[in-house]
């Protein structure tokens, strides 16, 4: 009795067929079981099929059950889920058939490619697939070399007869096979010409795992300057579903023949599925037309689209919508452009009565200059960890909203009046910039629109222009301004809330940490006439809060004492519910003497900020009551 055996299925009898099945193969040779092969190549059964010799698979099992049925041999017929294999291509029955075939002994050069990844020599992002290598290695078995094909790498195996039986000899090129042949066999072979070479070719993979090398005709040439320049390369972008057949056969190859890695870095893409979760194939019909997709939303909408769901080795589930999200993008940069040309320039050389304009301007132009040298800094970090499709939403984010929606705002002169040289100058600068921050993500808008933000000499392209790099910033200018947007979106919130006009003109009074620099850009977008800062709460006046700061607005209406007082109550529950989730943290000995000091501390900070809130909202109550 073999564990192998289920006594519980059928009849607990196992019929073993060695040469048609590789389970029964291995109990074949654990139990020096005869292999007999039943099958022609063509699919119907030779001389051991005995009377049903010549006859169609399908057709001789038929055949089988009507004669064993017409000899009285059958007690039952049932019927049972088969695990019966099928062509990808053609769906056709595979029928396992033992044949002689060639394999390569993986063993040994599978130990040293598993060390330089382990080592992280070579390392992969994401590092999760690391665990999937591993296992694989650990598990490998010999490697079936050849090919059944009438395409590919012949394989160089030469055969030849010597007392009616085949002999085979293995060799680079048929004369040197003919030379190996009549010192093993002298005179068994009258000329190179009466050798067989093999009629089966290399495995595919056989072939793909020498690229590196090949590539740059290194094993015919191995000391060539263009190997010793290129080997090995940096990167290598594939798939994660051939990390076998393709990645750890090309770093076996490079550390046999080569004596070290062909790359140092595997950067591993998703795959696109469908909405069902299942791969794009040509078989399934699921793959939507790309032609189709850029005509509706141009290449770099699709291409835009495709990336921002495309974190390093997760599968993209695709659907249509995101390629028109990367379509509004692009149509959001066009509108930008048009805007910006569309301004008339002042050269005049009297500032004096647009000073408080010029100073906006040059401290809107300051910020966003030091906010993309921000997002730049956030992008090489990304880049340098291979994290793409989060450097790409930064991209996004720093165009859509800081260019776009807030720096272009903040320097957009009013109806019938021109922008400033040095601010219009700076804005093409910044643009320009975005561009090439942009551009390997979109190569195509970018360089429409670089060629349309200045005259460039003819042949002259974006893609081969510098990448900004990250440079000093002011960090507490760009935490005033996050503060600033706050203050901006809180009139605007107000004004709705109120159902005020957006032409009228607003007061605000600010109680706590105000960043003056920034209030001309507040008046601007906010529509603020003053701002004033206050040690007291204003009476009569309508408020809301930045973090631990107060605003206050006089307005002139009826307030809605009832509706005003359950926003405040809905604000004071939600910061007294933060506030206990805080207060969790530091009750935690474990947490508080575990943790970073930089993290304890922040949250110690957000305690104090909370506390601060809290009482600011309790004393807008009972002013309210």
């Amino acid at each position: 009795m073999d564990e192998y055996v289920d006594r519980e299925f059928g009849t607990g009898a196992l019929k073993i067929t060695p040469a048609h099945d590789i389970n029964d193969y291995n109990l074949g040779l654990k139990y020096s079981l005869e292999t007999i092969d039943i099958f022609n190549d063509n699919g119907t059964l030779n001389e051991h099929g005995l009377q049903y010799a010549g006859m169609d698979r399908f057709a001789c099992r038929k055949q089988i059950v009507k004669d064993l049925e017409e000899a009285g041999l059958i007690e039952k017929i049932e019927d049972y889920t088969n695990n019966v294999g099928h062509s990808e291509r053609t769906d056709a029955v595979i029928e396992p058939k033992l044949s002689a075939q060639w394999f390569m002994r993986m063993s040994d050069v599978a130990k040293k490619a598993l060390e330089v990844v382990e080592d992280d020599t070579i390392q992969f992002h994401p590092a999760k697939f690391k665990n999937t290598y591993r296992h694989w290695l650990e598990n490998i078995k010999d490697w079936c070399i050849s090919r059944q094909l009438w395409w590919g790498h012949r394989i160089p195996a030469y055969y030849y007869d010597v007392d009616g039986k085949s002999e085979v000899v293995v060799a680079a090129t048929r004369q040197e096979a003919y030379r190996l042949a009549c010192e093993k066999h002298p005179g068994a072979v009258k000329s190179a010409d009466d050798l067989r070479q093999d009629e089966d070719v290399l495995d595919t993979w056989f072939s793909s795992w020498l690229w590196p090398i090949s590539l740059f005709d290194g094993i015919r040439n191995p000391d060539n300057e263009e190997i010793k320049y290129y080997y090995p390369t940096e990167t290598l972008i594939t798939a994660p579903d051939i990390i076998f057949f393709w990645v750890a056969r090309m770093i076996m190859a490079g550390e046999e023949y080569r004596k070290e890695v062909p790359f140092h870095h595997v950067y591993f893409t998703g795959i696109v599925r469908d909405k069902l979760g299942r791969k794009m194939s040509k078989s399934l019909g699921n793959s939507p037309d790309p032609i189709m997709l850029i005509e509706k939303y141009g290449a770099d909408g699709v291409r835009m689209g495709m990336l921002l769901t495309a974190p390093a080795g997760n599968d993209i589930p695709f659907d249509e919508s995101i390629c028109e999200q990367g379509r509004n993008f692009s149509n959001k940069i066009w509108n930008a452009l048009r805007l910006v040309k569309g301004w008339e320039v002042s050269d005049g050389s009297d500032k004096s009565d647009q000073s408080d304009t010029l100073y906006n301007n040059n401290v809107s132009v300051q910020w966003m200059e030091m906010r993309m040298a921000q997002v730049l800094e956030e992008i090489e970090k990304d880049f340098d960890e291979f994290r793409l499709s989060e450097a790409l939403m930064k991209s996004y984010k720093l165009v859509w909203d800081d260019f776009c929606s807030w720096y272009l705002e903040m320097i957009k002169p009013a109806y019938g009046t021109p922008i400033d040289r040095e601010t219009y100058e700076a804005t093409l600068g910044i643009f320009d910039r975005l561009m090439r921050i942009l551009h390997p993500f979109m190569p195509f808008v970018t360089e429409e629109i670089w060629h349309a933000l200045a005259d460039r000499p003819e042949g002259s392209s974006i893609m081969v222009q510098h990448m900004p790099h990250s440079v000093f910033y002011d960090q507490r200018m760009l935490d005033d301004f996050e503060m600033t947007r706050e203050i901006i979106a809180g009139v605007r919130n107000l004004r709705n809330s109120k159902g005020l006009s957006p032409k009228e003109v607003l007061d605000l009074y600010i109680k706590g940490h105000c960043p003056a620099m920034f209030n001309g850009i507040i008046c601007k977008l906010g529509n603020v006439g003053k701002i004033e800062s206050v040690t007291d709460k204003v009476e009569g006046a309508l408020s809301f809060m930045v973090g631990t700061t107060e605003c206050f607005v006089p307005v002139s209406l009826n307030i809605d004492k009832e509706a005003e007082l359950k926003k405040l109550n809905e604000e004071l529950k939600y910061a007294e519910g933060f506030l206990a989730t805080v207060m969790k943290k530091l009750s935690n000995e474990k947490f508080v003497n575990g943790a970073p000091e930089k993290v304890v501390a922040i949250e110690r900070q957000k305690k104090a900020d909370a506390e601060s809130k809290i009482a600011a909202l309790k004393a807008q109550i009972e002013a309210l009551g």
